[in-house]
């Protein structure tokens, strides 16, 4: 069985801009705009490269901040890039047949399958998918919290040969990192190292976190979120029964909503789901303080959702 190492770079809009108001088919957190894999051998070698540029349909504008961090411009999409379908196609056809992907975190894989669904085709090729990191902590004896790429390879001592922050640079430094690791016993022991990563708080709580549990054996996204939603709350400090809000949906289906008490105020819900070995979905749900960085972030994005829709309703009442 070969292995896939992909990493992919995406564009995001600006917050409030009117790239980020349209209503897509369907919801993604960021838009591909350069895939970039490695093909790797069972015994670990490189056996082979790829990279496409692809041209954005819907975030047509670069954000500058992704434009500086890439490298990659509008000038670059515009006169090389691929729409997605095309490039889509052009990677599956430099796959083959079945292989098993790799990446270095967990986001990789949920864009492309939501930039598939986006585009009206089915990610239903993506079938095996493991991310290195938590092999990485486990074979070597690390704390189960992620590790950035250039930390890992400087614990490897692995001497970085190629841009960072390029798709492709990016999987060839995964690859590297994979070669010097036991893939199979990795893979074997994936449950248990995933396990050990989404049970505990990765050495310290992040901050304002007063909870966290894990909730496993969905089969899909939306069963999921209704048992989320049934879940009663209750207040970290007296007990009482609080009523969830509407969950607000963040990057990697990452999602939250905030309860209220009574006589404490509020606590933010914060969940997340991702997807096991037997195909079944876990969600790690956590409870946050209302005044921490977290709940912050969600009174933004409510804000900004508001504005979204008041903003739909003038436009549709001006076509009317």
């Amino acid at each position: 069985m070969q292995y896939i190492v992909l990493d992919l770079e995406w564009n995001q809009p600006w917050p409030g801009s009117y790239a980020a108001k349209k209503v897509l088919p369907v919801e993604i957190h960021g838009e591909i705009i350069q895939i970039g894999a490695v093909r790797m051998l069972e015994d670990g070698s490189i056996a082979d490269e790829f990279q496409v540029l692809v041209r954005p349909k819907y975030y047509k504008k670069l954000n500058s901040r992704v434009s500086k961090l890439t490298g990659i411009h509008d000038s670059d999409l515009k006169e090389k890039g691929l729409p997605f379908p095309e490039a889509l196609q052009q990677f599956r056809q430099w796959i083959g047949g079945e292989c098993i992907f790799l990446t270095w975190g967990f986001d990789d894989v949920t864009l492309l399958e939501d930039n598939i669904l986006l585009h009206d085709d089915e990610p239903d090729w993506i079938t095996q998918w493991y991310n290195v990191q938590m092999i990485f902590n486990a074979q070597l004896g690390c704390d189960s919290s992620q590790k950035a790429l250039a930390t890992a390879l400087g614990m490897m001592n692995i001497e970085p040969c190629r841009p960072a922050h390029d798709a492709l640079g990016d999987a060839y430094h995964t690859a590297l990192i994979c070669s010097r690791l036991n893939m199979e016993d990795g893979i074997d022991h994936y449950a248990e190292a995933l396990r050990r990563h989404e049970d505990g708080f990765h050495g310290a709580p992040p901050e304002g976190c007063l909870s966290k549990v894990v909730f496993r054996g969905y089969e899909d996204k939306a069963k999921a979120i209704s048992a989320m939603t049934d879940l009663k709350s209750h207040c970290p400090q007296c007990g009482c029964e609080m009523p969830n809000g509407a969950w607000i949906s963040q990057e990697a289906r990452r999602y939250m909503t905030m309860a209220t008490c009574p006589e404490h105020g509020r606590f933010l819900i914060r969940i997340r789901l991702q997807k096991d070995d037997d195909g079944t979905l876990r969600v790690s749900r956590m409870v946050y303080e209302g005044a921490s960085d977290a709940a912050r972030k969600f009174d933004e994005l409510s804000q900004r959702r508001k504005q979204h829709r008041r903003h739909r309703r003038r436009t549709y009442g001006e076509r009317s």
